[in-house]
């Protein structure tokens, strides 16, 4: 396109001079009609390139479908795995997906902006640069945005190292580890991406509802290793928790009796804001862990992990901080599962039939 337009532009100087006479230039009306050919070539090029990249944002639209799928399954098996279930949550093959349309997108960026000089070059009446490379650039970029904003995952959710077997439940003053990952490993080097922690950054209205404070570094910058196995992580670990005493809210102040809910059915979230910017794209991207209970002492482990396979078996909003307002009852086939899995993760062996049968005879009768 550069090469064709540089010919037309160069003849378009060189031979049309619609205020002269040209009544005894024979060649003249020659050297217009040569022009106006140079002229439709370029329109009908431009035009193919300008299909050709609503064809190819028309097939990432579809790709882009195909992982959102993938994306939601890895997320329902990272919840399951929560509960003891053996699923596989490794998020590298996603990674190399999610990069890949990364990679193709921004390439893509890049083109329309190149086009963008080209059309600043040369324009004419019905260019399709000029009407079209505007709507592609917003179409873009739109999935772009979708695209990071969903490679954006909590890859460890909330857990204290002394029980692994049991995330999401966490003790005031404590220490606990999470971790995000970024799917689309691409990055600006000299951009330095600061990610950071807010705990209830929008709490429910609830009456009593406790608040807390992270303590050591709730910021970190996102290091990206040499390797893409290692992709962009932000790593949060030896944090600890504390409870706000102030402003009459908090278990010290209300009662244990006083708030809607008791302690361990008290749901909280981290949320993670990340600065990104590449190819000149600059966005916030946030994800949440799942909803986690805060405990103060060990006697309170058994119910509040009752609580996160309650939540996790039966919510259908991962940010469900109000499900035990009105918290549904379980079918047994789905609890029996889950009791399954329990004894799976411990001793890397399920209950048989005969074991959930004599369990429902304790629950049920």
């Amino acid at each position: 396109l550069e090469d064709l337009q540089d010919a037309f532009d160069f003849s378009y100087k060189l031979h049309y001079h619609p205020g002269r006479d040209h009544s005894r230039d024979p060649q003249y009306a020659q050297q217009v009609q040569a022009l106006q050919a140079k002229l439709q070539t370029l329109d009908r090029q431009r035009r193919e390139v300008v299909a050709q990249m609503q064809q190819i944002l028309g097939r990432s639209e579809t790709l882009w479908d195909f992982l959102q799928q993938e994306l939601g399954a890895w997320h329902e098996r990272q919840r399951r795995s929560c509960l003891g279930a053996p699923e596989d949550t490794c998020l590298l093959q996603l990674q190399t997906w999610f990069t890949a349309l990364g990679e193709g997108l921004f390439q893509l960026l890049q083109l329309l902006r190149v086009l963008g000089e080209l059309r600043q070059k040369v324009t004419y009446e019905q260019d399709p640069l000029q009407a079209e490379t505007p709507l592609l650039e917003t179409r873009l970029k739109e999935q772009l945005t979708c695209l990071l904003q969903s490679a954006f995952v909590v890859e460890q959710q909330p857990c204290m190292p002394n029980t692994p077997k049991r995330p999401l439940v966490l003790r005031t003053a404590s220490k606990f580890c999470t971790r995000a990952r970024l799917l689309v490993h691409l990055h600006d080097r000299n951009h330095r991406m600061e990610a950071t922690i807010h705990i209830d950054r929008d709490p429910p209205k609830t009456r009593g509802f406790r608040r807390f404070n992270i303590l050591t570094s709730s910021s970190k910058t996102v290091l990206a290793g040499d390797s893409s196995r290692e992709g962009l992580v932000c790593n949060f670990q030896y944090l600890t928790l504390k409870e706000q005493k102030g402003g009459g809210s908090g278990k010290g102040n209300r009662g244990s009796a006083e708030g809607p809910l008791v302690v361990t059915e008290e749901l909280h979230l981290i949320t993670f804001t990340l600065a990104y910017a590449y190819c000149g794209l600059e966005l916030k991207l946030e994800t949440s862990t799942l909803p986690f209970v805060i405990i103060s002492n060990n006697n309170q482990l058994s119910s509040g992990w009752a609580s996160i396979l309650w939540f996790n078996t039966l919510s259908t909003n991962p940010k469900d901080q109000q499900f035990f307002t009105t918290p549904p009852p379980a079918p047994w086939p789905r609890l029996a599962e889950v009791l399954s899995w329990q004894f799976q993760s411990t001793t890397e062996r399920g209950l048989s039939r005969e074991h959930l049968h004599m369990l429902a005879e304790k629950l049920f009768g």
